[in-house]
């Protein structure tokens, strides 16, 4: 009986055994058939909760941080690309430029330099040699009253000293030319502020004589003396002349004050640049004028007007008449009618290299009571030069 107890036993055990052998075996296939289970990645550094991978795959323009206000702004309201401003020169000083162009102003003064040289010393002098003398100065513009005292004070000190070799007619030209030129006129460009106001320069001239062309070139001469510059274009007659006058300007840094309307009013536009001035606080604003022919009435008392004008708001410091060299004594009578209406404290000389007559520089300092400040002696933006009476009479002479 124990024996048939004992075998049913093991049966059991075996079926059960079995059993879960079958289940375990089942269980194991139907796991084949499932998918893993995902395992999340660690969050990235900064933005908590998003997989490494799906940081990779972000668009570029994420969302801000939160609590930011941003505004989109519409493509087409952006400002556009700024053209390259353009190079602003940079002139150099014009200190001894006079010197520097001394070979050229030699060569355009033969007759008052080289050709009395060579009447001097050629040997004995009598009247005739004396009377060449005198046509040659008169020749170059020196002019009957300055040519008499020269030739008064040569016949002393040839008298004298006895002697005309070459050298010591050289010494002795240079000594009374010198003297003739008046090397102790103040010849200083009227350029700084003047207590809570601009320094205003009013350039004036007959036509043809290059002035709004000098007008430019002064302002490059003022620049580089670092002269806080404005400009003013009252030549509203001449249709290029505002465009002209704003081109020298641009080049230098230096702004322009202009009317939109041909034939415009220059006094009024001679007022807006000096009140301009005042308003930015410049050292000096340069007015340009029309061109005008010194026997016109009507258009020398209109340079009056233009003066009277500028005049309610600020002094005129400075008045330079713009005179061709080459014109000779024709200048002169030009000099003394503008000098009659607007009172020149100056006188800028164009075009001394293309003369042999450069007597006129003291011709025109003698009819005037005014030195001669600038001289034009070339084509070039920097050929103006302050005016140097040594230099000039060392350049003629030698």
């Amino acid at each position: 009986m124990d024996d048939v107890e004992n075998l049913w036993l093991y049966v059991i055990i075996g079926v059960v055994i079995l059993a879960l052998g079958v289940g375990a075996v089942v269980g194991l296939v139907r796991g084949r058939g499932r998918p893993e289970r995902e395992v999340d990645a660690p969050p990235s550094a900064g933005l908590p909760g998003l997989p490494t991978e799906e940081l990779e795959r972000q668009p570029e323009t994420e969302a801000p941080p939160s609590g930011t206000v941003t505004t989109e702004v519409p493509e087409e309201t952006l400002p556009p690309i700024s053209e390259p401003l353009p190079t602003i020169e940079r002139p150099e000083s014009a200190r001894g430029r006079l010197q520097r162009l001394r070979a050229r102003l030699a060569r355009s003064n033969t007759a008052l330099g080289k050709g009395l040289l060579a009447l001097l010393s050629r040997g004995r002098l009598d009247e005739e040699a004396w009377e060449d003398v005198e046509d040659t100065l008169i020749g170059a513009d020196l002019g009957v009253e300055a040519t008499e005292e020269l030739i008064a004070s040569l016949r002393t000190k040839v008298k004298v000293d006895g002697t005309t070799d070459e050298a010591t007619a050289r010494e002795w030209l240079k000594e009374d030319l010198l003297r003739l030129v008046q090397p102790d006129m103040d010849r200083r460009i009227a350029s700084s502020r003047v207590g809570v106001r601009p320094a205003v320069i009013l350039v004036v001239g007959v036509n043809g004589t290059g002035k709004t062309t000098t007008v430019g070139k002064l302002a490059r001469v003022l620049v580089a003396e670092d002269r806080d510059v404005l400009l003013g274009a009252a030549d509203t007659f001449r249709a290029a002349a505002a465009d002209q006058l704003d081109t020298w300007g641009a080049r230098v840094g230096v702004p322009t004050v202009r009317s939109d309307r041909e034939g415009a009013d220059p006094a009024a536009v001679a007022f807006d640049a000096v009140r301009a001035g005042i308003e930015q606080e410049v050292d000096v604003v340069i007015i340009d004028t029309a061109g005008r022919l010194h026997n016109k009435v009507d258009l020398m008392n209109e340079l009056g007007k233009v003066k009277r004008v500028i005049e309610k708001q600020s002094e005129i410091d400075e008045v330079l008449l713009v005179l061709d060299a080459t014109t000779g004594q024709n200048g002169l009578q030009q000099a003394k009618v503008f000098a009659e209406a607007v009172d020149v404290t100056g006188i800028v000389l164009t075009k001394l290299d293309g003369t042999a007559k450069g007597g006129i520089v003291v011709a025109v300092q003698r009819q005037l009571g005014v030195p001669v400040k600038l001289v034009g002696l070339g084509e070039g933006p920097d050929d103006l030069a302050p005016f140097d009476p040594e230099a000039f009479v060392d350049a003629i002479v030698e």
